[in-house]
């Protein structure tokens, strides 16, 4: 007997040692929720805060994505870096296997920036949250500094038809009074929340940035790969223009080489005047390190001859050297004053407020 209780502990040890050598499940914390037939998956993330606050990010406004990364794929667009921020903390955090991560990054480390975009599901608890924060960062002396929604990814790209985020975001905003908003966006999606718009205007200072590089579609497909043609983003932005809301063309990056010549931007600034934009803002490309793994193998391809002037330009640093940034600033001065649209309102400034502000309230 003494035997045999020997021999079933012996096997019930061996099997427990087995079970400790199988490396442990970790089932992937992140649910599809959707997916194209060209592969681009849509991933739930639970977000514990969306307003991120100047301090967190360096600059002077408080920024709001619903979305992390995008379907448009723009080669040069700098929010590649927060895609892949998100993915490394996901995988360090045990919520993506090995595998996922590789999977989530992609080949050379860009690619999943358009193929796997983060859907902050349950923003609008998140949101109820930071607004409390937010409020509490004013004081009558010092208005807190403006929301802008849409720096780190299109908040109008393919999925907002879907989830509706965006939209939730801006009816939560137009409960609130004395808010200074700044909405960025390639998509002509946005006409569709016309309603809410003129809602948050009435209550709030707002500013809508359709972004446009160039009216030339053929360069347009080049650099930017699935983005809306210039032509519909510009109806977009005259219907908003015709229903009130305060709406301008923001050009940037400007390309250097590509397009900051004279009659780009003249082109450019001439198709806002006619939509009836209330304002054109431009600045020149800056080159992250997460960008031009990118963007630096698109310009050996279709722009060869350019190739050397980037390197030279942007060696050692992602801004464009400080004799060309004068230089194209004059250039856009000249061109908003021609037009008729404000002048000196540089990209540091854009968000400015118009109105007093007044007694905020959470709307709760």
């Amino acid at each position: 007997m003494a035997v045999r209780e020997r021999e079933v502990k012996s096997a019930k040890r061996s099997r427990q040692l087995q079970l400790l050598s199988v490396p442990p499940y970790r089932p992937t914390a992140l649910p599809i929720l959707d997916e194209r037939l060209r592969g681009t998956k849509f991933v739930s993330l639970e977000p514990k805060s969306v307003l991120n606050s100047p301090q967190q990010t360096g600059v002077d406004f408080w920024s709001l994505n619903p979305y992390i990364g995008c379907e448009f794929g723009c080669t040069y667009c700098y929010a590649r870096y927060a895609h892949r921020y998100t993915v490394e903390r996901a995988h360090d955090a045990g919520k993506l296997t090995d595998d996922e991560f590789v999977e989530f990054r992609g080949p050379h480390g860009w690619e999943a920036f358009e193929r796997r975009v983060f859907v902050k599901e349950t923003l609008l608890g998140a949101l109820e949250r930071d607004l409390r924060r937010y409020f509490r960062s004013a004081d009558p002396a010092h208005p807190a500094a403006p929301i802008v929604i849409g720096t780190a990814t299109d908040p109008y790209q393919p999925a907002e038809r879907r989830f509706r985020l965006t939209r939730g975001v801006l009816e939560r905003l137009a409960r609130c009074d004395g808010l200074n908003v700044g909405i960025i966006t390639k998509s002509p999606l946005i006409a569709r929340d016309t309603d809410v718009l003129r809602r948050l205007q009435e209550c709030s200072d707002l500013e809508v940035h359709i972004s446009l590089t160039t009216v030339d579609v053929a360069l347009i497909r080049q650099v930017e790969a699935r983005s809306p043609m210039p032509a519909v983003r510009l109806r977009a932005l005259k219907r908003l223009a015709d229903a009130g809301v305060r709406v301008g063309l923001i050009v940037a990056p400007v390309l250097p080489g590509i397009t900051d010549d004279i009659p780009h931007l003249e082109a450019l600034f001439q198709a806002a005047r006619e939509a009836g934009a209330r304002f054109v803002h431009a600045g020149p490309l800056r080159l992250y390190p997460a960008v031009r793994d990118r963007f630096l193998p698109m310009l050996e391809e279709r722009f060869p001859d350019l190739v050397a002037r980037y390197r030279r330009a942007y060696e050692g640093r992602s801004g464009v050297p400080g004799d060309y940034a004068r230089a194209l600033a004059a250039r856009i001065t000249r061109l908003q004053a021609r037009f008729g649209f404000p002048v000196n309102q540089g990209m540091t400034d854009r968000y400015g407020r118009r109105q007093a502000p007044a007694q905020r309230e959470l709307g709760l």
